[in-house]
Order: C-alpha cells, then structure tokens, then sequence
C-alpha cells in the first residue's frame, strides 16, 4: 500500500479542511497555532513533503537554501505570496501556489467596512456609547463624510479591487482606477482609467489600495502622494501594509489632509502601530479582511486543490 505524501499545516486552519487533508495525506498540526518559526520550516523540511503555511510562515533566501530536498512543494493558504523569496524557491525546485479568486468577496466586504467605518466615526460612536458617554446631540454631532455619489480611487483592479468596485457602485459611487494595463469594458463598467496614481489621486475623495506588496509598492502612498489627495479625502488599505509610510499618513491625519483612515493591515503584524492608536479617525482592523467561515473553508479547499494535483503528477491550478 503506498504511503501518505506528508503534509504540514503550521497554523489553524478550518475544521473542513484539517478533515478533508486528513483523508488524502498524513497531517501534522501545530496544536499551538504559532507562527512557524525560521528553525521550526526547516527542521520540518526533512520531515515532510509539502507545507500549507500563511502569509505568517517566511521563506526567505536564506530559509529556502538550508531546505531539505524532500519538500517538493510549498501551497499557501493566502493570496499573496510576498512571504516567499520565489526566485529562491523556484531554483531548488519547489512548486509554490496560492488561493486567487476565493476570498475577494470577503475583502472587498471588508474594505467597504474600513470605508464605512473611517467615514462616520465608528471609533468614536462606539466609544461614547459603550463607555456611556454619549450625553448630548446637535447638529454639529459626529458629522462625517458621505460615501455615496463621492468619487473612489482604486489602486490595484484585480479581483479584490473589482470586486469592491462593484459593491461601491451600489452607493453611486465614481469609480476611478489606476491599473498596470487598463481592463476591458466588460470588466471595466464604467470605471475611469488613470494611467498614472498621480492622476488617480487628485480626483479620489476616498482611496482604496488592492495591489501587491512588491519592491516597487513599497511605501506606494508616501507624503508626496498623500499631498495629491483632496484636502479631507478618506484612505482604506486592505491590501498589504507594506504599501503604505505609516509616518506619512500620521503625519496627513494630523495636519487634517485625511480626514480619516480605514486600516486592515500594518508595516508590523501582529500588533500594528501604536501610533495610530490615539487617533479615532483611524479606524482599525488585525488583518481579517477573509476571516469568514465561507472564505476560509473555500482557501484551504483551493490550497488542497493544488496540492492534490501537484501529488497526482499534474499542473496545480495556481502554481506560481
């Protein structure tokens, strides 16, 4: 009888898919549910042949070369794979895949949150309310900034940034994009492409990023850019906190060139950046943009997927 292919899951993932792994490959949990450790991935490289990490577990260059040859292949339980050095990965001969399509809806769900929320002061209301300080009203109360009929900017149309579009039309909202190569009409629907951020930016009154975090996105939104935004404008930031100077957009709360901030994801994770903190015009999440139950089951299934194919000698679905 042939053996299991051995399988790693360094954190949690859904009960669906611990069970449906279960059945096709022998598993090994990480009860604790810590992030791997530098030691912990190599040491389990010689104990296994594929790994399903999150975006928590780093493959680095320097990872990847002490590697054991029997791990052959590396299925993210995430989108984004700016976690792994791939060049490195590619030239010892790991297949890396990741989970595209099925957690968009989920994110563009909560980037219409962070939007929501940064607009009305849900910091504040919540507070005053919960710590029953809410002792008065007047017009002048808590007034924020409409989204509906106001002009978006998104940075980044693939499937995260369409799927938000779409849900932002349902407030009359004015699409704009900026995208490396602008999308067909179908997939378009009237939004209004930008070739340049720099044209994107003055005509955003809310900003929303979807792009990677890659070398050339670092720090995408800096004081220069938040310089071209309207006075008052909103940003939202789903997406990686990579892309963001997290000094520069304090610096823009502060001095009132944003009105407020919708954050999902920081420069440091777990933690964020206690700078922030003060602010209640900056409204926060801890980086759960596809924690529903649907989106979770359906990432680690399109992770098995992969894994499933690369095991019976094919192409994965999403190998990178």
């Amino acid at each position: 009888m042939t053996s299991k292919p051995v399988l790693w899951l360094p954190r949690k993932v859904s009960d669906a898919t611990i069970k449906r792994a279960s059945a096709s490959y022998d598993v090994i949990l990480n009860e604790a549910d810590t992030p791997g450790t530098r030691d912990e991935i190599i040491a389990m490289s010689a104990r296994v042949d594929a790994m399903m990490p999150c975006h928590s577990e780093h493959f680095s260059a320097e990872v990847v070369a002490r590697l054991d040859p029997r791990l052959k292949i590396i299925a993210n339980h995430s989108v984004g794979v700016d976690h792994c050095d791939l060049d490195a990965l590619r030239a010892r001969g790991i297949v890396v895949t990741n989970t595209p399509d099925v957690l968009s809806d989920a994110t563009a769900e909560l980037a219409m949150l962070l939007m929501l929320g940064a607009a009305r002061h849900a910091v504040t209301g919540d507070r005053l309310v919960r710590t029953g300080a809410w002792d008065s009203w007047s017009p002048a109360f808590m007034v924020g900034k409409q989204v509906t009929g106001a002009r978006l900017g998104i940075v980044g149309m693939g499937r995260v940034g369409r799927a938000f579009a779409e849900k932002a039309r349902g407030f009359d909202m004015e699409i704009h994009y900026f995208n490396r190569t602008p999308l067909s009409p179908e997939l378009e629907q009237g939004a209004i492409y930008h070739e340049t951020i720099e044209s994107l930016l003055p005509v955003s009154d809310f900003l929303s990023l979807h792009c990677p975090a890659t070398p050339e996105t670092l720090d995408l939104m800096n004081a220069e850019r938040f310089a071209c935004l309207p006075d008052g404008a909103v940003l939202v930031n789903s997406a990686r906190g990579a892309l963001v100077d997290e000094a520069a957009l304090l610096e823009a709360i502060e001095t009132g060139k944003l009105a407020a901030a919708g954050l999902d994801c920081f420069k440091n994770e777990p933690g964020g950046n206690p700078a922030f903190a003060p602010h209640e015009n900056i409204f926060m999440l801890p980086h759960i943009g596809s924690a529903t139950t649907k989106t979770r089951d359906a990432m680690g299934f399109r992770a098995l997927d992969n894994l499933d194919a690369f095991f019976a000698g094919k192409t994965p679905r999403d190998a990178l």
